[in-house]
């Protein structure tokens, strides 16, 4: 009860969150009806319809789940109100800081441009963070399976919005299809050149080998990658060059890349000394919560909760604040006040 109650209670940062794949199912339904898209669904059925089963057959059967809140969501006012939404639930968990990332190209179907989707998310984002003083920056995320063109104009469009609180750039989708990251080379290096901090989406195929892969764009943070547990030499590399991996454990066992939550790397990797955050990736399709997923690492993996807290500090530390070093600071130094009055995080 009393380790519980204290990761509920103490501040977190999130870095792995995706906002299609954490839409309200009361909202996707009022969407739903008011499109013609709910065929006759009541609440109960629609989030039947938002959540994936515990597990699937892999990566890309988890991905259909994402194809309905994509189609919902084609409009500006949509996607302000969704975003809104999500920093309401984030922080309900007691989340002080979180990285949520979408594709803008994903919401062009109803005539919107990707300028105009990039500033209905900001402004999502910041009468979120006027309404629970969660601190909200944004990750804009390319996809493996659109042409390299569109990605390098998703990059050039996510950099004018550097000073609005869009701070990272991502590259995510299916990665059996669509292995090699350097196809969209130009879109990282117009993202690099703009400010922008760069994660990639890597292991959710091809365990280890696609971790290497994804290295070759000189990412500051990888999202997934715990196949890098397989191999001693990554592992090594990934220490060696400071790269974080923002891992989702719900999500991989979703997407059946680990067959149970007890398999899952996370001891393997932290005793390694490999850096490693700890996030939900999806919060519906997941059915999950930011607490529930510490918790499950607490009473599964074996996870102190002092491990969990320096996991969510490390967070602030590797987070896209680079332009903002006082928030950052002030944020770590509010974290570690709350640790200063807990006993049991005082090893930290």
């Amino acid at each position: 009860m009393g380790e519980t109650s204290l990761l509920a209670r103490m501040p977190k940062a999130e870095l792995h969150l995706h906002l299609d794949g954490s839409l309200r199912p009361a909202t996707a339904l009022e969407l739903a009806t008011e499109r013609g898209l709910d065929g006759g669904m009541d609440l109960a059925a629609m989030t039947g319809q938002l959540q994936a089963p515990p597990q699937v057959a892999d990566q890309q059967e988890l991905l259909r789940a994402f194809d309905l809140p994509i189609a919902l969501m084609q409009d500006a006012e949509t996607l302000e109100r969704v975003t809104h939404e999500l920093v309401e639930d984030v922080a309900a968990d007691g989340t002080r800081y979180v990285e949520i990332r979408w594709g803008p190209a994903l919401h062009l179907g109803g005539g919107l441009n990707l300028r105009d989707g990039i500033t209905a998310v900001v402004a999502g984002a910041r009468s979120g963070m006027a309404a629970t003083g969660v601190v909200v920056r944004l990750i804009a995320v390319a996809l493996r399976s659109h042409a390299p063109e569109l990605n390098l104009a998703v990059a050039r469009a996510a950099g004018e919005f550097l000073g609005d609180g869009l701070t990272g750039f991502d590259l995510a989708g299916p990665e059996q299809a669509y292995p090699d990251p350097l196809l969209h080379a130009k879109a990282f290096e117009a993202a690099r050149a703009a400010g922008l901090g760069i994660t990639i989406h890597a292991g959710e195929w091809d365990g280890a080998a696609q971790v290497r892969r994804a290295l070759a764009v000189n990412p500051l943070r990888v999202a997934h990658g715990a196949p890098a547990a397989e191999d001693v030499e990554l592992m090594r590399e990934l220490v060696a060059r400071g790269v974080t991996l923002d891992l989702c454990p719900t999500s991989n066992i979703q997407a059946s890349i680990y067959a149970s939550l007890a398999d899952f790397p996370l001891p393997r990797l932290l005793r390694a000394g490999v850096p490693v955050t700890l996030s939900t990736d999806d919060r519906t399709v997941s059915d999950l919560t930011l607490v529930r997923e510490y918790e499950s690492a607490h009473d599964v993996l074996g996870l102190s909760a002092a491990e969990l807290w320096n996991m969510s500090l490390h967070a602030l530390r590797v987070a896209f604040l680079h332009h903002d070093e006082l928030l950052r600071a002030r944020l770590i130094e509010e974290f570690e006040a709350f640790a200063a009055t807990e006993p049991a995080l005082s090893t930290v």
